[in-house]
């Protein structure tokens, strides 16, 4: 670090840092200590050639230092046990509390990656390598951690010569898996090309040593041999009045033996072993070009591809030929436009997607753009500062990615549930459960597990799916997947069941609202049901919910004047609901008839051709069907605000006492957004019932019938419904 430290100032964490690294420096040490501290000085090296602050720094070497001393506090003893050890003087590991918030997400990131490492090394042929990086991306909520893991492992493999055999594979191997493939999608080439071309000297040395002979030349006269070739085409591109963008990079040696592997062929046929990238600012440009460089240096036959002719069936755009160039030898020439360029970077015709068939998650490939964008090299010291800002930017994942008992990767939407991820497993697996244990501690159903979660359904031996599951107010199932299969389930269950599992739904709500004297057959028609038989039935497979039936009896027996309890309170002045088009107003729209959102109900709306746009529940069927079909026509949408509305109802809410009852119950009151007015409690000494009255102002029926189902839900709840 001498050299770091005489050429700026030392920021307080990187002078943390360096403090207790030299101490430990100035111990003795064992020989796993000064191997540890060679990789630690390769790595910083490679960090600080990437430009990266001196945060990422101080957490590279923190991270090594406490892991030395956790390793020094646990030094195994005879007979197996453990005994304590003072560590090293130097390596004592600083509270946590003692680094800043963004030194300590560094750290975290770092001992997140560890559970990575951990399932790769526990891994079986049904853990994929692709669940383990996105598994990795999911974890890592600092950009710039990426970028301590890839230099550590790089480091690791430049150093790796006085491992043992077995050491040196498992290393190569999990360099091709994990490591040379994240910085492939990321773009960090100063890093890709050396990992893979030393983890595949060490896991087939004879073959690299073989094409290394082959390539008759060293990597650097092959870098001069492309500069030469650069600035004589860049000459005779300026003579014919064409402005281009000139790069060009030798290919290394596992890149050329991927190609041999690819084309079946031997070294002789490959004529893109040295390679120039043009880019130019339009399509005649680019023809023009070619005519410059086939005039300069004579093609080779049957080595001339256009691309922009005939796209690929990614839409990759690009003109190939191959080129006797200076001295003879072959060199293969691309050229393209600069908007052609950023399509096969960047979108589907990514250059990582064809290498390794990457999949169509279009929410990661979103993601791994963004950071692809944030390292496209910047000369501006400002544009340095941005590319700093933005890497300290906390990555946002739509989607988590969990874990099997036996070590499986499965991703899900974010905010799914056990439950979901059950029916994700297996159809069976979803209608058995009964339990679930994330990470060895059991859980609701309905509880939302974060990436990295080991999951565990517990199952019965028969399958029997709940109603309940398909209620949204009870929160057990999230994705669209999850609900169809239990749907399905009842769908097979006979007719008369489901009319009476939805008669009971009802006669419940009914009960539970206080209401009665209701006209049952207008409520089909407000949902599209034909009659009052077809809106059971779909009240009992969950197309219609409890909620949006309480709604709809809100605005059949909403009084027009205020009366006395039972009867809601009329509203205080407002206005009607509107929707909120993307962030638009004044467009046409439509309640979809599919499904009938009513105000609060979650909403999206699908642009119709020539109706505006057809607003659906957010988790409806043919919605679904649609998005499916054509996604780019799903916009936002959100019911508009509009002002408070206050209807007073008394609550009676009965239980067996216990302690924290009435506070478990308020809680769930205020976390309902219902206000609370007054409360009445009295609980039998010998019975042990407690009576609870509670006077509240809710906004509509659907907010009490869903504040309702949460109240019964409490442990020890065992009845909740409004008074009469």
């Amino acid at each position: 670090m001498q050299a770091r430290r005489s050429s700026a100032p030392l920021s307080e964490d990187l002078n943390l840092a360096c403090g207790r690294l030299d101490a430990l420096l100035a111990q003795e040490h064992d020989a796993d200590t000064g191997a540890r501290l060679a990789v630690l000085a390769v790595t910083l090296q490679l960090l600080a050639g990437l430009g990266l602050d001196d945060e990422t720094l101080a957490a590279a070497i923190l991270y090594e230092l406490d892991r030395a001393a956790g390793d020094a506090r646990a030094e195994p003893a005879r007979g197996g046990e453990t005994r304590a050890e003072p560590p090293a003087r130097g390596t004592e590991a600083a509270p946590r509390s003692d680094y800043g918030a963004g030194l300590r997400l560094l750290i975290d990131g770092q001992i997140a990656a560890e559970k990575v490492w951990e399932l790769y090394a526990a891994r079986d042929a049904r853990t994929r390598p692709e669940g383990l990086r996105r598994l990795l991306l999911a974890v890592v909520r600092d950009l710039r951690v990426v970028f301590i893991l890839l230099a550590r492992q790089l480091a690791r493999l430049r150093t790796a010569d006085a491992l043992e055999e077995t050491q040196r594979q498992a290393l190569a191997q999990m360099t091709a898996d994990i490591h040379a493939p994240l910085a492939n999608r990321l773009g960090i080439w100063q890093l890709k090309w050396e990992l893979e071309d030393l983890a595949f000297r060490l896991s087939q040395p004879d073959t690299y040593k073989r094409i290394a002979r082959l390539l008759d030349e060293r990597r650097v006269d092959r870098e001069r041999y492309i500069a030469g070739a650069v600035a004589q085409l860049r000459t005779a591109l300026a003579e014919a009045g064409i402005a281009a963008d000139i790069a060009g990079r030798p290919k290394h040696i596992y890149s050329i033996w991927k190609k041999m592997q690819r084309k079946d062929g031997d070294f002789g046929a490959l004529y893109d072993i040295r390679a120039v990238r043009l880019l130019v600012k339009d399509l005649p440009a680019c023809y023009a070009a070619l005519g410059v460089v086939h005039s300069l240096w004579p093609y080779i036959p049957g080595e001339f591809d256009d691309y922009i002719a005939r796209p690929k069936g990614n839409h990759y755009q690009s003109l190939h030929t191959a080129v006797a160039g200076p001295e003879g030898k072959t060199l293969e020439v691309q050229i393209r436009t600069h908007d052609m360029h950023a399509h096969a970077e960047l979108g589907v015709a990514a250059h990582w997607r064809y290498k390794e068939g990457g999949s169509n998650d279009e929410s990661f490939e979103r993601k791994v753009a963004w950071m692809r964008q944030l390292l496209e090299a910047k000369d501006d010291s400002d544009d340095d500062a941005a590319l700093l800002a933005g890497l300290r930017t906390d990555l946002h994942e739509d989607r988590v990615y969990l874990l099997t008992p036996r070590g499986e990767i499965m991703d899900l939407p974010r905010g799914a549930t056990v439950l979901d991820f059950a029916y994700h497993v297996h159809t069976d697996v979803g209608h058995r459960c009964r339990g679930a244990k994330v990470n060895g501690r059991i859980v609701p159903l309905a509880f939302q597990p974060s990436s990295g979660d080991r999951i565990e359904i517990l199952t019965a031996k028969e399958k029997a799916p709940r109603r309940d599951w398909l209620s949204a107010q009870h929160g057990f199932l999230t994705t669209h997947r999850a609900l169809e299969k239990v749907r399905t389930w009842f769908k097979r269950v006979d007719l008369a069941a489901n009319l009476s599992a939805g008669r009971a739904i009802l006669d419940k709500e009914l009960k539970r609202l206080a209401l009665s004297n209701v006209e049952l057959d207008s409520l089909p028609p407000r949902f599209n049901q034909k009659n009052l038989e077809e809106f059971l039935v779909a009240l009992a497979l969950g197309e219609i919910s409890a909620a949006q039936v309480a709604r709809a009896l809100h605005e059949m027996t909403a009084p027009p004047k205020p009366a006395p309890a039972p009867a809601l309170r009329p509203p205080k002045a407002g206005t009607k609901d509107a929707l909120t088009i993307d962030g638009v107003g004044n467009l046409l729209t439509q309640l979809a008839r599919c499904c009938q959102p009513l105000p609060g109900d979650p909403v999206l709306g699908f642009i119709t051709r020539g109706r505006g746009v057809s607003v659906h529940r957010a988790d409806c069927a043919s919605l679904a069907r649609l998005r499916t079909r054509d996604p780019s026509r799903v916009i936002e949408v959100e019911w508009g605000s509009r002002r408070e509305q206050a209807y007073e109802v008394d609550v009676l809410v009965k239980g067996y006492d216990r302690k924290w009852l009435h506070k478990d119950i308020t809680n769930v009151i205020a976390s309902a957004n219902a206000h609370l007015l007054a409360v009445n409690t009295r609980v039998d000494s010998v019975s042990g019932l407690a009576t609870m009255n509670f006077a509240l102002r809710v906004t509509d029926y659907g907010q009490l019938s869903s504040l309702l189902g949460k109240l019964a839900a409490v442990p020890n709840v065992i009845e909740a419904r409004r008074l009469a």
